[in-house]
């Protein structure tokens, strides 16, 4: 069965740990002064595949803060006012956008849940960045020879039966590792026992639904997460267009193909007359 994480906001102190689990597994960079791991300006980067975002919401409302509209910067810390704290990473949809769209395989699903990616495969293309509707890829615009990165759910710890190293490092047990459909079943008892909770688990239908599902006291709108993601798979939408694309391929190869010839024929007929008349020139003289 696939695995996945269950992350519950309401635990999360913002302490970063997990961050920092992320950076020493995967051997990543800091890269604080463009892009920081933690705050209200942490940001997923080439380097950052985990963060931690600090959402300051008002008491009584529960609405953001720093999104009101027409509001050029953040209000000053108040009386009236909470934080949240938001761990982001890939999603691991079930159905991956990444890899539906990737025709040189550079993204694999694989059955233990996570979305796996291959840079020795990847052309550089970046449709993958345009298919995920998380805007999860990221590609190393700093680097001479570029690639994407992302969160791959530390797929070795996967295949030896361990948590990622985010999860194991927690110290408030924010996240949960297990099977997705039994971590689905425990976030639906929790929200409709405690009426702190929001009843709505994120990731359970987005995009098909995810390996990382969330819940929260607090509506997911508020606290930065894209409440128009489509419910249904990505991959659903485009797997007929993906299915066809061999056939146009071949019928295009063989437009190209006999477009090139009747250039080349064309290209040749000067050639072709001109030894005519050389031919007949020296029949004359002889």
């Amino acid at each position: 069965m696939s695995k996945g994480v269950l992350v519950d906001l309401t635990k999360c102190i913002g302490c970063g740990s997990c961050t920092v689990a992320c950076k020493m597994y995967n051997n990543n960079k800091w890269i604080e002064d463009r892009a920081p791991t933690s705050g209200e300006n942490a940001t997923l980067a080439d380097e950052n595949w985990t963060v931690v975002q600090k959402c300051r919401l008002d008491k009584d409302t529960g609405k953001n803060l720093v999104q009101i509209d027409g509001m050029s910067s953040p209000p000053p810390p108040g009386e009236n006012e909470i934080w949240r704290f938001v761990k982001r990473q890939c999603f691991h949809c079930k159905e991956p956008a990444c890899a539906s769209s990737c025709f040189a395989t550079a993204f694999r699903k694989n059955e233990s849940g996570e979305t796996v990616y291959y840079p020795n495969l990847c052309v550089g293309c970046r449709y993958c960045m345009l298919a995920c509707p998380f805007s999860i890829p990221k590609f190393e615009w700093s680097k001479a020879l570029p690639v994407l990165a992302k969160c791959m759910m530390c797929s070795d710890r996967l295949t030896n039966g361990d948590a990622p190293a985010c999860v194991t490092v927690c110290p408030t047990n924010v996240m949960k590792f297990g099977e997705q459909e039994e971590l689905l079943k425990e976030a639906k008892e929790i929200i409709y026992s405690d009426s702190r909770y929001d009843r709505y688990i994120y990731g359970e239908e987005e995009a098909g639904g995810t390996a990382w599902i969330y819940i929260s006291d607090k509506p997911f709108g508020e606290l930065g997460f894209k409440m128009n993601v489509p419910k249904e798979s990505i991959p659903a939408y485009t797997k007929n267009y993906m299915h066809n694309t061999p056939i146009f391929a071949g019928i295009w190869f063989a437009v190209l193909a006999g477009l090139y010839a009747i250039t080349s024929i064309a290209s040749r007929r000067p050639a072709v007359k001109e030894n005519a008349k050389k031919d007949k020139t020296t029949e004359k003289t002889e």
